[in-house]
């Protein structure tokens, strides 16, 4: 009798950070870990509009480690070409990720109809990736699963979710078929993280599917909140507006955690916050309905949360470029390539007494990596623009572990792994951690190529 073969195929964040998708095959099973959007240069963007990859009709169920759309914003193309199953998920990401994915689509109808009416698409008519109308099909399929608790999602396959602390509802994915236990890390936060703590053990498992994100990097030894301090005490002084690029779910969050203790604290002085980022704002209520993932309690969350005034309308938006006092601005996206953020970037990049401030991963080919880079100037809405303004980045702020902190976590396991294999990392990343793995631990390593199958 044959024994049964069990296979990881690796269709995106390999070789790049972004379009997480990791294809498992058991016996006649299919399932896939994460289903994301390519970001960043844009012929890994043009990859988003190719069908994808395996017969999506002969998928049986979709796992998803978290909410952040290179990890969850090809779920509706999916179900566009025909997808029907179950999303599995925790019950906070069900959340998030509702409220990513319409905005994802709401961004992607409002740039397909731009493009029509000034004519700046090549193709007509400019299309959507897919519409709201895919993401409500998308959210009905969402079915939630509870944290440290295995489930049978198929014949011989089950899974369980772990606390991996990236962002609000994220987990690194447990998956037991009767030969192998395999964990796919999704992205792994850290034991700082001021709302999320520390990630959960490993524990038992034969096989890991790692992220590589920071491979190479280790934080700075300097306090990141201390150099934020600094960047605002310094900028407010001479008049100027500090803006804060940061990612809806998750890094807006942790800013307004860090402004909060900074005031109570006397190390910064009391100017005006604004949250400018709808999605942000709908995302900070969801800490209050999903107690149970953070580490903050009820009376913390109103402290914190009530630091910035939250912004919702566009009128009010628009008014915030009109203020001419001191302010700290948080707005999406973290790394500036869409959102009102861009809005603000145009307004504030021109005068050097402002500071744009990046706090989280800039991924190559961002207009965030492109700045943090130290490029004079920057293209916003079809102008380019000189930057005058300081431009910092803060990786103490970072949401993902760093290479130390990934080696520590692998130490968490109770038994070496027979094989991990690391995806979501550039090159020179996830190469460096794996040469890592190897001399320290002893470890067989492997960074796949897109496209490539490996047989566990």
């Amino acid at each position: 009798m044959t024994r049964a073969v069990t296979s990881l195929s690796f269709l995106g964040a390999a070789g790049t950070v972004t379009g997480s998708k990791t294809l498992l095959k058991h016996r006649e099973h299919r399932v896939l870990i994460d289903a994301g959007l390519f970001q960043g240069f844009k012929n890994l963007r043009q990859l988003n509009w190719l069908a994808l990859p395996f017969d999506v009709k002969r998928l049986n169920a979709v796992v998803l480690t978290h909410a952040h759309i290179d990890h969850s914003g090809a779920l509706p193309l999916l179900v566009r070409q025909g997808y029907s199953g179950p999303i599995y998920t925790s019950a906070a990401t069900v959340d998030v990720a509702s409220v990513l994915l319409i905005d994802s689509a709401k961004l992607q109808q409002e740039e397909a109809e731009y493009a029509n009416r000034h004519h700046t698409s090549k193709h007509s008519p400019a299309k959507p990736l897919y519409t709201i109308d895919d993401v409500e099909k998308t959210i009905g399929l969402f079915e939630p699963l509870p944290f440290g608790a295995d489930q049978e999602i198929l014949p011989g396959l089950g899974v369980g979710l772990q606390y991996a602390s990236h962002i609000l509802g994220a987990a690194c994915v447990r998956v037991k078929t009767d030969r192998h236990e395999i964990v796919f890390s999704g992205d792994v936060g850290h034991d700082e993280a001021p709302i999320l703590g520390a990630p959960d053990p490993l524990g038992e498992l034969d096989y890991l599917v790692m992220e590589s994100t920071y491979g190479n990097r280790c934080r700075p030894a300097e306090d990141a909140s201390e150099r934020l301090a600094q960047i605002i005490v310094s900028t407010t002084e001479q008049g100027g507006a500090v803006l804060l690029p940061a990612f809806a779910v998750g890094r807006a969050q942790v800013l307004m955690h860090t402004i909060d203790r900074l005031i109570k604290e006397g190390r910064i002085p009391k100017v005006p916050v604004f949250l400018d980022s709808p999605m942000a704002v709908n995302v900070t209520e969801l800490y209050k309905r999903h107690h149970a993932d953070h580490q903050l309690s009820s009376q913390a969350i109103k402290d914190v949360f009530s630091v910035a005034k939250m912004v919702q309308s566009v009128e009010q938006s628009k008014q915030l470029n009109t203020l001419k006092y001191p302010r700290i601005i948080i707005s999406a996206s973290g790394m500036a390539t869409g959102g009102r953020v861009l809005h603000h970037l145009r307004t504030l990049v021109g005068d050097h007494r402002n500071a744009i401030v990046f706090v989280g991963f800039q991924a190559a080919g961002t207009r965030g990596a492109r700045m943090v880079a130290g490029e004079t100037s920057v293209r916003v809405f079809g102008q380019d623009l000189q930057i005058k303004a300081k431009v910092h980045n803060i990786d103490g702020m970072s949401a993902h572990a760093d290479a130390d902190q990934l080696m520590q976590w692998l130490g968490t396991a109770s038994r070496k792994p027979k094989r991990i294999y690391l995806n979501h990392g550039e090159p020179q990343a996830s190469d460096a951690l794996r040469q890592r793995i190897e001399r320290e631990l002893g470890i067989d390593c492997v960074v796949p190529l897109m496209g490539q199958q490996h047989a566990l």
